[in-house]
């Protein structure tokens, strides 16, 4: 158990193996102690995350069941505090923000909430009045910021995933210092409902995660419009399986690239660059001073002003209960006018006509997450201009309604963790995704778990789809995890990949006889339904011998995904189903077998 990595297709594969929701919980907070770092929490809610474990009940088709998580403590947790590292500003969370009633609607556990930037205020991790998380690689290095409690918990394996948010760079700054993921969606992509503001037009909530699937798979379940948040977006679903090669792809020329004198990172940047080239993409050198000079606009004018509004009247009459560097970073903000704001406006506007007409000529942009690393000691000397340094890449990307994510790119020459960004137009979170997928590489943040394989996500494969040494089958019933026969998945090496649904062209059927029970999907012109399903990956080496062994009316056959792709699976020959019973209205066999269980015990 003290081995098991934590992430979402480990835990996955060891609750079909047997292990508890309880038991996962347990060891987390074993994790955590064995830290010795009181600086990642802020509130441990150890025993409303137990209780919530013990009370999951079956998976249920759910998605992220049993996965811990973290979560920022600008984001409302019912039950829980939110202090925004304010403790004078704290108060009890009535309800619970979307995004974490979403997760937990997916079966995941809150662990508790995390430390930051003051206010979500910095880059650094540093500006809080409770202990300063370390950094999980390098306690000399800065912990990143302000999502920094959030990105040393998943780096140090304590959590799976972890919620932070995302204005000018701290779901991206954190991600590069600790060797993570770190996604930034689109803005309005995630609600902000529940969140303190920090730049209300400009924040997002993000994912820190180890590895490219988790992230996208805990984002996943998170996206949806939200009617009560007036910054609310509506897109269109996409699945991050875009292959790499054709992509066009923008980076910082040799003369506007900025790494401040860390020659280790230029040249572990150049060697991302390599690797997308490898796989077919085509790069392009492009001037980025338009780029800089939109993110130096972030703490000038108008977006200084907005955050002194998010702080409202605490700046003018409780300073002292501010930290004192985000006291001084705000109070210019008092001295500017209306004028100022729409000028600062119109300068944003000019300069992101610039940005537009070079981005559209090109899919994405790959940038280095961060110049250069910042020190402790440096930070120390100069609270705010190695910050401001820390988002060179970062600061824009709001501004210019951009979608990123963060990857790590596997050890620099001098041992530290390389770090990429790649960006795209809004409602291009899929691509960015996909092109993170193809160059991740290296340790799973400050653990020594092995990096698991590319998995739905590996750039050109589809969500689902058979490659390498590697079988994918969609499963629906008692081979689902949990149930009675998912061991025949699990002895043959078989790993889970993710839930899913079939297309809406199916009907669904509980054939006759059993124990054990068996379903028939079979497929249908008309009057079907969608259907819940788990994708698994099996070696191919096995797959001879498990496909042997299903009895007819059953068999093998390609079967349609609500995204557009498709898998092999299980599906059944149409006179099987006769004499058993319809249950597509259940929409999978985890509800129909919970409905049987009632009916079974309402009759004793």
């Amino acid at each position: 158990m003290e081995d098991l990595p934590f992430t979402i297709e480990a835990l996955g594969r060891a609750y079909g193996e047997g292990l508890r929701p309880e038991q996962v919980v347990a060891e987390v907070f074993r994790r955590l102690d064995a830290t010795g770092d009181k600086g990642i929490f802020i509130h441990e809610a150890r025993e409303q995350a137990l209780a919530h474990a013990q009370s999951l009940g079956s998976p249920g088709g759910r998605p992220l069941w049993g996965i811990p998580f973290a979560v920022k403590d600008n984001i409302d947790v019912a039950g829980m505090p939110t202090t925004a590292a304010c403790p004078d500003f704290a108060y009890d969370a009535k309800a619970d923000a979307f995004v974490v009633a979403r997760l937990k609607a997916a079966g995941a556990i809150v662990i508790g909430k995390t430390n930051l930037d003051q206010f979500a205020t910095g880059l650094v991790g540093v500006r809080t009045p409770f202990p300063v998380p370390r950094n999980a690689l390098d306690e000399t290095i800065v912990p990143g910021g302000s999502s920094s409690g959030s990105a040393v918990a998943v780096a140090s394996g304590i959590v799976a995933f972890a919620l932070g948010t995302d204005t000018a760079g701290s779901g991206r700054v954190p991600a590069a210092l600790n060797g993570i993921v770190g996604l930034k969606p689109t803005l309005g992509a995630l609600s902000a409902s529940g969140v303190v503001p920090a730049c209300r037009t400009l924040d997002t909530v993000s994912i820190f995660a180890l590895t490219v699937d988790d992230a996208w798979a805990a984002f996943d379940a998170v996206t949806g419009f939200d009617a009560r948040d007036a910054y609310s977006r509506k897109f269109a679903r996409k699945m991050p399986h875009v292959p790499t090669k054709g992509v066009t792809i923008g980076v910082p020329d040799a003369a506007t690239l900025r790494t401040f004198g860390d020659e280790a990172q230029k040249a572990a940047f150049r060697e991302s660059l390599s690797v997308l080239e490898e796989q077919g993409a085509e790069i392009f050198e492009l001037d980025f001073t338009p780029f800089y000079a939109v993110a130096a606009m972030l703490y000038e004018g108008a977006w200084v002003a907005e955050r002194v509004a998010a702080v409202g009247s605490r700046l003018t009459e409780k300073p002292e209960t501010l930290h004192e560097t985000t006291r001084a970073i705000l109070e210019p903000g008092l001295k500017l006018s209306a004028v100022d704001a729409f000028e600062g406006m119109y300068r944003l506007k000019a300069l992101r006509r610039e940005c537009e007409d070079m981005l559209a000529n090109i899919d994405a942009l790959c940038v280095p997450t961060i110049p250069r690393f910042v020190s402790m000691e440096e930070i120390a000397a100069d609270p705010i201009g190695p910050n401001s340094m820390l988002g060179t890449y970062t600061n824009f990307v709001n501004l210019l309604d951009l979608a990123g994510i963060a990857v790590p790119t596997g050890g620099r020459s001098d041992g530290r963790p390389g770090s990429v960004t790649f960006l795209a137009k809004a409602g291009e979170d899929a691509l960015c995704a996909s092109l993170a997928g193809a160059v991740e590489a290296g340790a799973l943040g400050a653990t020594a778990w092995p990096r698991p394989a590319r998995g739905r996500l590996a750039a050109g494969s589809p969500a689902a789809s058979s490659s390498g040494n590697e079988f994918a089958i969609a499963v629906c019933g008692a081979h689902m995890s949990g149930l009675p026969l998912n061991h025949e998945l699990t002895s043959r090496g078989a790993r889970f990949v993710r839930a899913a649904r079939t297309s809406s062209d199916y009907r669904f059927y509980a054939l006759a006889g059993g124990p054990p029970y068996r379903p028939g999907l079979v497929r249908q012109e008309e009057g079907g339904a969608a259907i819940d399903l788990e994708i698994w990956s099996m070696p191919k080496r096995e797959v001879g011998g498990f496909m042997a062994g299903i009895p007819a009316p059953l068999s093998i056959g390609t079967v349609e995904l609500d995204d557009g792709t498709s898998v092999k699976g299980f599906l059944c020959e149409s006179l099987g189903t006769q004499g058993g019973a319809d249950i597509t209205g259940h929409g999978g066999w985890r509800a129909y077998m919970a409905t049987l269980q009632k009916q079974e015990a309402a009759v004793q």
